[in-house]
């Protein structure tokens, strides 16, 4: 009789241990279902080489490329789009002659707002050739507007630079206007007879 007492008492405890760990993995198993249920009813997709051409009246008016995008829905149900990865935008006129771009690490498209945001190493070029470098630059379609709240330095084709803390501009970056701003001009000092 002694004999059967030892095993049940050996036993019991792992039959206590089991059931106990049995447990422990059924509450992180209802826990893993609960956020893969949650993240199904999400609207998310992921799209990789992606490129986005934006018309007005059947005319180019520029093409978007980025190596991925992940398009989600925000609190209110507007589409946005990330860029995590890098973002390209290409002006064109009316003839479908580039006239400039922005390249940026990453962006942000939010549709129903009609703003494309660029962040990290943001370069746009006009035109002209000016290169505008700024950490931020948002591209407001509805307003025909470029513009920043962050630091932003112009250089001219000929090295002329100017500074600002902020800027706004037309769309084709030709009429900036900065705030704050410190310049550096180049005159030529050649007397002409």
């Amino acid at each position: 009789m002694q004999g059967r007492v030892k095993y049940t008492n050996l036993y019991l405890p792992a039959i206590l241990m089991s059931l106990l760990l049995f447990s422990a993995c059924e509450n992180d198993l209802n826990k893993v279902r609960a956020i893969a249920a949650a993240d199904s009813t999400k609207d998310i997709s992921q799209t990789v080489g992606v490129e986005m051409v934006f018309s007005d009246s059947a005319i180019v008016k520029l093409k978007l490329t980025a190596p991925l995008s992940i398009s989600y829905k925000d609190k209110k149900k507007n589409p946005v789009t990330l860029m995590p990865k890098g973002v390209k935008v290409v002006f064109y006129d009316d003839k479908i002659k580039q006239i400039g771009n922005i390249v940026a690490d990453t962006g942000i498209q939010k549709e129903a707002e009609k703003v494309i945001i660029f962040h990290k190493n943001v370069v746009a070029t006009n035109p002209e050739g000016t290169v505008y470098k700024s950490e931020e630059l948002i591209y407001d379609q509805a307003k025909k507007q470029i513009y920043s709240n962050k630091n932003v330095l112009m250089t001219k084709v000929g090295g002329d630079q100017m500074t600002g803390t902020s800027f706004v501009s037309d769309d084709k970056l030709r009429h900036p206007v900065f705030k704050n701003s410190t310049a550096i001009i180049h005159v030529d000092n050649s007397i002409t007879e």
